[in-house]
């Protein structure tokens, strides 16, 4: 298990590595922007790290119903939005390609059609 600072160190850098990227500190968590809309966000309860990310409905409803580190986000679920649990000893090693292709699909459905374009799946 990675200690949560290791985690929120690694998603940073994985939110920062695209275009216009900018971080910024909402509801007491830091959340990762492109032109001021949030593509992801860094949180947690309960001392059980998450992040949040944009998905399609139909990603969102089948990552909710096969694995129980992916909830419906409170307030923006209904857009799409899910939260993903990093460190709940259960879950076993962060796959940080998982986290990385999620935050991708995130970012291109938030950015720009020039930006998103130039980014690669």
């Amino acid at each position: 298990m990675e200690g949560p600072g290791g985690a929120l160190e690694r998603f940073r850098a994985i939110c920062m590595g695209f275009p216009e990227a900018t971080e910024v500190e909402a509801w007491g968590h830091p959340t990762f922007r492109v032109r001021d809309k949030i593509f992801a966000a860094m949180g947690g309860e309960n001392g059980v790290g998450s992040f949040g990310v944009k998905t399609t409905f139909e990603m969102q409803a089948g990552l909710v119903a096969t694995d129980p580190r992916f909830t419906i986000a409170k307030y923006v679920g209904k857009h799409g939005w899910i939260n993903v649990r990093l460190d709940e000893p259960n879950d076993g090693p962060i796959d940080w390609n998982e986290v990385r292709a999620l935050v991708t699909g995130s970012y291109k459905m938030i950015a720009p059609k020039a930006l998103a374009a130039r980014v690669d799946d």
